[in-house]
């Protein structure tokens, strides 16, 4: 069977958005299609139906293409609990950690865990959309890799690279991207998709012409900014909150913007709804005003609880709650609204660590070595609830009322369920609280998420057959790479 692989000039620029156009564009055409990334590094991540736990993006991708969710589509996802370790995921399960030290030379078994998934994959579908990582240029990286070049080589995989032009030196970026990569690479690299484009494309096509006379490759479209082309992001990159007009703004959302923060997509349904202000805080002057203080989840909960004292930030959570304004912690925030904190088995970092939490629940969380990969259902303020719990600790309540596998006192509530602010109905009932214990005149409108999902990847869709040969990247896929593609210096000589 097919497949394309979508590489990128850098982080960030663009792979993810032309990975889920794809998707939607060929499922379209009545093609069966998956997405595919052999190795994520996030701390953005969902279950899947049979409890594997994958890459936000993938699974979104799965959305777009219309099929459900799996593990293979994500084989390999590295979760950084620190600066030189990342707990990893195999086929959605758990299945250690990895230094610093072994990124080069210490990942055969996900190399072959990665490539069993893609071959088997790529067999039960008439095309496979690969999302590359990073850059395929990481030459010291190069050795070892399996996510890039390594799996194009491996499967004889076709590859356009996407810059963008918004981060300037677009042409530069390409052009070198390629002429980095060996002879035998540069084989597969078939041409370009140029990403965020503002302006004139008359002022943009003498750059496009020349990067097809000094490449021999093609350039297979422009994509456009768009203000409302945003979706489940992999990494903290672009976190920017989602800015009500200030006319409208009646309600605001400040989630602390945790260094190792997880799971950020869960305040992605709050920035949907008319009149609600969703930013990021990391300074503690950030929460003055808020009407809802938000603590997401994260992958270091006692780091991230340090960071949080030392920046003043738990002082500033602690008059929030005090004077009954709401304050909402996920996950990993739940947990440091608790009483204490304990690492027995050093899952986190030092062994034995006993840490007090925030203390405005009557809760403590002990870390173990056993995953918990679920997709719990139940019901919350008078409203039904859903969500997904990825989390190691097992956290006891020990007073206040339950709140969604969590608890509840007064104006603060804490839950292990990720993505339960998708719920309409449950949504619309957190910012009633919010808006009543704030004295503000707030009712939510009748907006649905899953729709607006719907409506953001249909966009992508549009915009990848107005903006994007299509016919002719699906053809790429099918096809290959065209043979004779001209080697470029100084890659090339090796």
């Amino acid at each position: 069977m097919s497949a394309l692989l979508v590489a990128g000039t850098t982080s960030d620029a663009g792979k993810t958005i032309v990975t889920t156009a794809l998707c939607r564009a060929f499922a379209r055409r009545g093609v069966s299609v998956a997405p595919f990334k052999a190795q994520n590094m996030s701390n953005n991540s969902m279950v899947c139906a049979d409890g594997a736990e994958i890459g936000r993006a993938q699974w979104v991708q799965a959305v777009a293409a219309g099929v459900e969710p799996e593990a293979a589509m994500n084989p390999v996802l590295l979760k950084p609990g620190g600066d030189r370790r990342s707990h990893v995921v195999v086929m959605g399960r758990p299945a250690g950690t990895l230094d610093s030290r072994d990124f080069v030379g210490g990942r055969t078994h996900l190399r072959d865990a990665a490539y069993a998934a893609f071959d088997e994959l790529r067999s039960r579908h008439d095309v496979v959309v690969v999302e590359g990582a990073g850059s395929p240029a990481e030459i010291n990286l190069r050795a070892g890799d399996y996510v890039n070049m390594g799996l194009a080589r491996h499967g004889d995989v076709p590859t356009v690279v996407v810059g963008d032009i918004d981060r300037g030196g677009v042409f530069a970026a390409m052009f070198g991207t390629v002429a980095l990569l060996s002879a035998a690479d540069q084989a597969l690299v078939a041409g370009f998709v140029v990403n965020k484009f503002r302006g004139d494309l008359d002022l943009l096509r003498p750059g496009l012409d020349e990067l097809r006379s000094l490449t021999g490759r093609e350039v297979y479209g422009v994509l456009p900014w768009h203000p409302g082309l945003w979706l489940d992001s992999e990494d903290a990159l672009d976190l920017e909150g989602r800015r009500a007009e200030e006319a409208e703004a009646r309600l605001r959302v400040a989630v602390v913007r945790l260094p190792r923060i997880s799971n950020f997509t869960d305040v992605d349904a709050l920035g949907i709804e008319p009149g609600v202000d969703v930013t990021f805080a990391s300074e503690a002057r950030a929460l003055a005003g808020a009407d809802l203080v938000v603590l997401p989840g994260t992958r270091a909960t006692l780091e991230d609880l340090a960071w949080l004292r030392a920046r003043g930030l738990d002082r500033a959570v602690l008059a929030h709650a005090a004077a009954g304004r709401p304050v909402l912690g996920i996950c990993g925030g739940f947990q440091m609204l608790g009483t204490r904190i304990c690492d027995p088995d050093g899952i986190e970092g030092e062994a034995g660590a006993d840490v007090p939490g925030l203390g405005l629940l009557d809760v403590t969380t002990t870390f173990g070595a056993a995953k918990v990969l679920r997709l719990p259902t139940g019901t919350a303020l008078a409203a039904p609830a859903h969500g997904y719990e990825i989390h190691h600790g097992r956290t006891t309540r020990h007073g206040g009322e339950e709140f969604l596998g969590g608890a509840r006192s007064g104006a603060v509530l804490g839950t292990m369920w990720h993505g339960s602010l998708e719920g309409d109905e449950l949504r619309r009932a957190v910012l009633r609280e919010a808006a009543a214990a704030a004295g503000a005149a707030y009712e939510p409108a009748t907006v649905s998420f899953a729709e607006q999902r719907e409506r953001r990847l249909d966009l992508l869709g549009d915009l990848a057959e107005e903006h994007l040969d299509v016919d002719a990247l699906l053809d790429l896929a099918t096809s290959g790479a065209p043979a004779g593609l001209p080697a470029l210096a100084p890659g090339a000589s090796r």
